[in-house]
């Protein structure tokens, strides 16, 4: 199957900045989206951003919007999510997923992504 494994994750001031990334086995990965979500504790698991196949297309949702990059470098078979002036709400768990059909964007909604990777802990302190 498919393996996903994040890292870079850790313990950041609030203001400061983390980049995590995700390394992709066991499928083609340039030829499909990739897409990073958060489970805050004590909170449902929530979608961060998406990036299509190309590379060319990004969306994030609107709390990390602007703060928040996802690119991607298929020679590498890894996708990155850079987080900057980042805030004690942006603690959680960051997971890495894939799914769908190849050379087709993923959504937000969790059910459209078939394979994750177990997560990075990111810690914002105040």
């Amino acid at each position: 199957q498919v393996q996903l494994v994040e890292s870079g994750g850790g313990l950041v001031q609030a203001g400061g900045s983390l980049r995590l990334s995700c390394a992709a086995s066991g499928r083609t990965f340039s030829r499909y989206a990739m897409g990073w979500f958060r489970q805050a504790p004590g909170k449902e698991r929530e979608f961060v951003a998406v990036i299509d196949w190309s590379g060319k297309i990004t969306y994030s949702t609107d709390s990390v919007k602007g703060r928040f990059t996802i690119s991607r470098d298929n020679a590498k078979n890894t996708v990155y999510l850079q987080m900057n002036r980042l805030k004690p709400e942006d603690t959680a768990v960051y997971y890495c997923a894939t799914g769908g059909a190849a050379y087709t964007m993923l959504g937000v909604r969790s059910q459209g992504y078939d394979y994750w990777g177990q997560g990075t802990q990111v810690t914002v302190s105040s």
